[in-house]
């Protein structure tokens, strides 16, 4: 059960458990920001509607909604939620609102995007449309950010979500992106360990030769902002025992909290492992856009959605306030 105060007492997250303690200071660094204004497209269900009128509510962003007008007001009023004065483009259907939410970002009316009840397919096709979408230099990428109960501080996964078995040059991306994240949620150190099954250079297994690749490039300057190290298997990435005994001697590793990981598969089997048997929750945002993406799981909860609208938020401001160099 999470209970939620309005921006005006101040972003409070009061827990029934202790879980949700991270997103409680990530919902609480954003009580500065002013709200972010965020296209959303086609919220047509009751979970997706709710998450951005809430998110408003608590000043987190300032909901744009696109989508079919009767059928978002009918969902409204079914589910006793109040929309207030929040401005809806109407559109005929979920394609055509994803194109007119990624339209709206190209014209600066707003800076981020959040997904609704369409398929993650329907969105994304049209973020990476050639002409019309919001590609930049950047490979486009998807983080986790996890709070993991007993786990002192957050971590950041990626990728579990966009990239299937990304190449050396994609996941050079992928780490600056995670890194970039990390930085705008003030990470006060930002700790990279490139995942595979073992800590040790094998030429027969992919991972850990790009794995030594990567960390080559941050020692070049290729990647920038965060200490790497690689290859690193789970535990002797996290734990500092498991590193110990495996006499591994590093800055990294037992104490990472970025988590590369070699391909989508194992991202995604790592991240649900971390949330349907630790009891993690898992704030998902898509990076390497012009915009932060709010990209949400229809499984996941109110809280956690609120957390992702947070993290776009960090990530809007700290565009704001590096211009030149965000493309996240």
């Amino acid at each position: 059960m999470v209970r939620l105060e309005p921006r005006s007492k101040g972003i409070g997250m009061i827990l029934a458990s202790p879980h949700g303690e991270k997103y409680h200071r990530l919902l609480q660094a954003c009580r500065a920001l002013p709200p972010t204004a965020t296209a959303v497209a086609h919220p047509c269900d009751a979970t997706s509607l709710e998450s951005a009128i809430e998110a408003g509510r608590l000043g987190l962003i300032q909901p744009l909604i696109f989508g079919p007008e009767a059928r978002v007001r009918r969902t409204a009023a079914a589910a006793g939620l109040d929309l207030g004065d929040i401005p809806i483009q109407d559109t005929p259907h979920s394609e055509a609102s994803a194109e007119a939410a990624v339209a709206a970002v190209r014209a600066g009316k707003a800076a981020a995007l959040m997904k609704g009840s369409l398929h993650t397919d329907e969105l994304m096709r049209a973020v990476i449309a050639r002409d019309t979408g919001l590609r930049t230099a950047r490979r486009i990428s998807h983080c986790y950010t996890m709070d993991v109960p007993g786990h002192a501080d957050p971590l950041i996964i990626s990728d579990a979500a966009v990239n299937v078995v990304p190449t050396l040059a994609e996941k050079q991306d992928i780490v600056q992106n995670a890194i970039d994240l990390a930085q705008a949620l003030h990470f006060p150190e930002v700790r990279v360990a490139i995942l595979s099954a073992m800590e040790t250079v094998n030429p027969e297994l992919r991972s850990t030769v790009e794995a030594a690749a990567l960390c080559k490039m941050a020692d070049r300057g290729q990647i920038t902002g965060a200490l790497l190290d690689g290859p690193l298997a789970l535990d002797n990435a996290i734990d500092p025992a498991a590193a110990a005994a495996k006499q591994i001697r590093s800055d990294v590793a037992g104490r990472a909290n970025v988590l590369i990981v070699p391909d989508l598969e194992a991202g995604n089997m790592l991240a649900k492992s971390l949330s349907f048997l630790a009891g993690a929750d898992a704030a998902g945002i898509v990076l390497g856009a012009r915009v932060p993406i709010i990209l949400a799981s229809r499984a996941d909860s109110l809280m956690t959605r609120l957390a992702s609208c947070a993290v776009a938020a960090l990530l809007a401001a700290a565009r704001r306030a590096t211009p030149a160099a965000a493309v996240a």
